[in-house]
């Protein structure tokens, strides 16, 4: 029976904070936040895990005139800084890294593969991981995408709602009700004791 935990840290980059392509306000302060927690909580997780977006060309997903609902403005772009993880995350020393979005959207972190080409889903399988605490940017999109598809593959799950931030307090609270609603656990990290 499977019974680890891991930390999902969902696109964590500067691509999506203050001063990056997709920024969302606060980006910089959650990235700072969810390295100090996952320095002081490393030894609760049997894994981490952190996803990135890395577009090559995600057709439709980039546009010079965006929706900001299914198009934006080029973010995350494949082997560029901004697609890198936030410099504060040095040092997080993760133990598996996730990309995702090379040539489609992808909002979930379910959508992408490592390095050795396997899905998010096979690694939790693989490490025995029953549960899953969910942080990252953004709250409206990619965390809670990643969080419901963590629903699906009967995880238990959790998001804790100080380590992450969304695209606006509307899409925020509409991201809250809908994870609610579905079965995610939110509680913020300091709940944890």
């Amino acid at each position: 029976m499977s019974t680890g935990r891991a930390l999902l840290v969902v696109d964590v980059q500067p691509t999506f904070c203050e001063g990056g392509a997709l920024a969302v306000d606060g980006g910089n302060a959650v990235a700072d936040r969810v390295a100090e927690f996952a320095r002081n909580h490393r030894d609760a997780y049997d894994l981490v895990v952190t996803t990135q977006d890395w577009h090559i060309d995600p057709g439709e997903h980039f546009s010079d005139t965006p929706d900001f609902i299914d198009s934006w403005p080029p973010h995350g772009v494949a082997g560029t800084p901004e697609a890198e993880l936030h410099p504060a995350l040095a040092d997080l020393n993760a133990d598996v890294a996730v990309k995702k979005g090379a040539y489609e959207a992808a909002y979930s972190g379910f959508e992408g593969t490592d390095a050795e080409g396997r899905s998010l889903a096979e690694i939790l399988t693989a490490a025995g991981i029953a549960d899953v605490d969910v942080v990252g940017i953004a709250e409206s999109h990619c965390v809670k995408e990643t969080a419901l598809d963590a629903l699906d593959q009967h995880l238990r799950t959790r998001l804790f709602t100080d380590l992450t931030v969304p695209v606006s307090p509307q899409q925020g609270e509409a991201a809250r009700a809908e994870l609610a609603a579905a079965g995610v656990e939110l509680l913020r990290s300091d709940e944890l004791g």
